[in-house]
């Protein structure tokens, strides 16, 4: 079935305008971006100039820009440009004009077209006069800026058109120039043939919660074009902490994870439920009716994410699902497209998160340049990059986990002694004195021909324990010296050390006397 553009939701004065000059149906890129544009969303169009992009951008300018002309808004000021669309050459600039003069005739808006080479005369005297949109080149919707004759602190759109060949023209500074005039507020929308790194660079430090749209691919049929696309080159002891993170964005709903293996889906499920979310797994090794009831709660808002492996996944169709995160790279480009299919259905847009680890880099390249996407070189984030919170609109201070982490049981200290088991280590240590238990070994030997021989402690147990309580006090040392040598001149006094105080009636010298 075709659709029209007054089915897409375009203002009926535009549709009038367009019929009248024999355009009725919308092409792919036009169809894809109205979809997306009409409701102010950022957008990164990927089309080559003849494809019809400039309605697909000039519709939602012109659209939002009747708002300055409506009475309800008269607090609005007057005669400012409500939106501005910068092009890298003149030729282009007058096409976007043509355009805009075409499908804005019943609407009364009022179209400048600014460009170098020629007086400035003309076009001051339009500003002065007032205008609601103004289509320029970089270098001379500076040299207005410059002259205060441009104001651009009320524009609430914005476009950038061919954004690849002002790169290549060296018109990127003033487009960053032009950019900070403008409100935060404002939308924004790009369109570019290809995406080189520094029109990527642009586009994060200046778009927020973009969606990339595809005109030309073999995957647009598949591939959603409402989704926005965010690939992080991350570590896997980080990732649970960043998804916490991305549940609590401003727009997080219903979100998928998708892992690798079955394990990986029940340990991060686990992890994020710990972490207080409701989470469920769907994997393999779950019996088929608790497969099921997992799905049915996902389905009926009672869980928040789903950690599913791809085979479980399949055929998943599930409304407001606002996420989907690859916690591992994906397989191949087939597999990419399967998984971030399961977002942005049903005309309703969606965010794409992709985690790629070190050793995946290789593999994600390939998916890249099949898919012909923008992200040939993921940007290396953790849960506390500040690109995370501006990408996924994280409140700041956000943290992973909304509960506190349950407290680890810790069992009482086992005293040193017991570490191998109890050997009747406790007893030995008051038999002895507790000094150097191991070396008394819980009894005092015999020698004999010695003065400090002793009998066996084992006959007076209580006396030696008393006894080797005193004999532990440090003033017990000096007095024991003397009396542990042998006739011989032999010193024993390591081996008596601990148990000097264990005699049973020996020599008198042997028994420290207290002060």
């Amino acid at each position: 079935m075709t659709t029209t553009f007054r089915e897409l939701g375009v203002l009926p004065l535009i549709c009038d305008a367009l019929e009248r000059a024999g355009i009725i149906t919308p092409f792919a890129i036009q169809e894809m971006t109205l979809s997306v544009a009409l409701m102010g969303t950022d957008l990164i169009g990927q089309a080559r100039t003849g494809t019809g992009k400039t309605l697909a951008f000039g519709i939602p300018v012109l659209q939002r820009s009747v708002v300055s002309t409506d009475p309800a808004y008269a607090d609005l000021p007057q005669g400012k440009p409500q939106a501005l669309i910068v092009a890298p050459t003149r030729e282009l600039a007058l096409q976007v004009s043509n355009d805009l003069h075409l499908a804005s005739k019943d609407l009364g808006l009022r179209v400048l077209t600014v460009y170098g080479g020629v007086g400035y005369d003309t076009q001051l005297d339009t500003l002065a006069s007032g205008v609601d949109v103004v289509v320029g080149t970089p270098g001379r919707l500076i040299d207005l800026a410059n002259r205060k004759a441009l104001d651009l602190s009320h524009v609430h759109a914005l476009v950038l058109d061919e954004a690849d060949e002002m790169l290549d023209l060296g018109f990127l500074p003033d487009v960053e120039r032009l950019l900070k005039m403008t409100p935060e507020t404002r939308q924004t929308m790009l369109f570019s043939a290809t995406m080189p790194a520094a029109i990527v660079a642009l586009a994060r430090t200046h778009m927020r919660h973009p969606m990339n749209i595809r005109a030309e691919s073999s995957y647009d049929t598949t591939m959603v074009p409402a989704t926005a696309q965010f690939i992080y080159q991350a570590h896997d002891l980080d990732k649970p902490e960043i998804i916490g993170r991305v549940l609590q964005a401003e727009d997080a709903g219903k979100i998928i994870v998708f892992t690798r293996t079955k394990r990986q889906a029940q340990r991060v499920a686990d992890d994020l439920a710990e972490r207080g979310f409701s989470a469920s797994p769907l994997h393999g090794d779950m019996a088929q009716i608790a497969r099921e009831k997992a799905l049915a709660k996902f389905r009926e808002d009672k869980i928040r994410v789903l950690v599913a492996t791809d085979v479980a996944a399949r055929g998943i169709d599930v409304a407001g699902v606002s996420h989907v995160i690859n916690y591992t790279c994906p397989e191949d480009d087939k597999t990419y497209v399967h998984r971030i299919g399961r977002t942005g259905r049903a005309g309703a847009s969606g965010i794409a998160i992709t985690f790629v680890d070190w050793a995946d880099i290789t593999r994600w390249k390939v998916i890249n340049k099949t898919l012909d996407l923008p992200f040939e070189e993921p940007q290396e984030t953790y849960s506390t990059s500040e690109h995370l919170y501006h990408d996924q609109g994280i409140p700041p201070g956000t943290k992973g986990r909304i509960v506190d982490a349950a407290p680890v049981e810790r069992k009482p200290r086992e005293d040193r002694g017991d570490r191998g088991g109890d050997r009747g280590g406790d007893r030995r240590r008051s038999e002895s004195g507790g000094d150097r238990p191991n070396r008394n070994r819980g009894r005092s030997r015999t020698r004999s021909g010695g003065s400090g021989s002793t009998d066996g402690d084992s006959a007076q147990p209580a006396a030696s324990s008393a006894a080797g309580d005193s004999a532990s006090t440090p003033a017990s040392t000096p007095a024991s010296t003397p009396a542990s040598t042998e006739g011989g001149g032999r010193t024993r006094s390591r081996r008596r050390r601990g148990g000097s105080g264990n005699t049973s009636g020996g020599e008198a010298g042997t028994t420290p006397q207290p002060a």
